[in-house]
């Protein structure tokens, strides 16, 4: 299982993350100040680390230079916006830069793209009886081969990604279809009404009232 480590002095926000990496299928650690960061990097393997700045103990930029040798790649989340800010983190070799307040499924499509990056993806997503082989592009419901169209299986990542997690219709168009979202949602909404006909999910890929939709899970 793909391992992360998330480094923030706000609680609050450690558990935020932790929440919605885990629910897409990451082992999450977490640290609150450089310090504590430090160690767990130290003594444990991560294939990912999420780096805020401002930290006590040790900032990011001193923990970046501490990484940079270890080759592990590193996303830094944090309140700092101004461009010379997020250009001394790449510089520094920071694989990309997330400003905070900032959306889960961002965060996740970031992480995604930052493991593709280094081969680090995992290759089966599961959720309840129903498995995604990312690798073969197949999917089985209770070990039963399931054909999906490209769009089904696009949404049917994301919603295994973000389970328990209201996505936004626009969110979702955007993401499987690539192209920008104008207000109508049928389209959308009949590929989500196959998708759930297709796994028996009626009851589980729930319509949330004026956002989207959410796949309710309990894992």
């Amino acid at each position: 299982m793909i391992k992360i480590l998330i480094v923030d002095d706000e609680k609050p926000i450690c558990d935020l993350i932790d929440l919605n990496l885990s629910s897409a299928g990451y082992q999450c650690s977490t640290a609150l100040d450089g310090l504590e960061a430090l160690d767990k990097i130290e003594n444990e393997t991560y294939d990912l680390i999420l780096l805020d700045i401002m930290l006590p103990g040790a900032d990011g930029y001193d923990i970046m230079e501490y990484i940079r040798p270890l080759g592990i790649p590193v996303i830094f989340i944090t309140a700092k916006h101004e461009v010379k800010d997020r250009v001394k983190g790449l510089k520094l070799g920071a694989d990309d830069y997330l400003v905070k307040p900032f959306d889960v499924v961002e965060l996740v499509a970031r992480v995604e793209a930052v493991l593709r990056r280094y081969n680090k993806t995992e290759q089966k997503l599961k959720a309840g009886d129903v498995t995604v082989d990312m690798e073969a592009h197949r999917v089985t419901k209770a070990g039963r081969p399931v054909t999906l169209t490209n769009k089904e299986f696009g949404l049917l990542v994301l919603f295994i990604r973000n389970k328990n997690v209201a996505l936004f219709r626009e969110t979702l168009y955007e993401k499987v279809w690539e192209e920008e979202y104008y207000g109508d949602s049928r389209t959308l909404d009949l590929h989500v009404q196959r998708l759930r006909k297709k796994l028996g999910w009626e009851h589980s890929l729930v319509a949330v009232y004026k956002v989207g939709y959410r796949l309710e899970v309990s894992e």
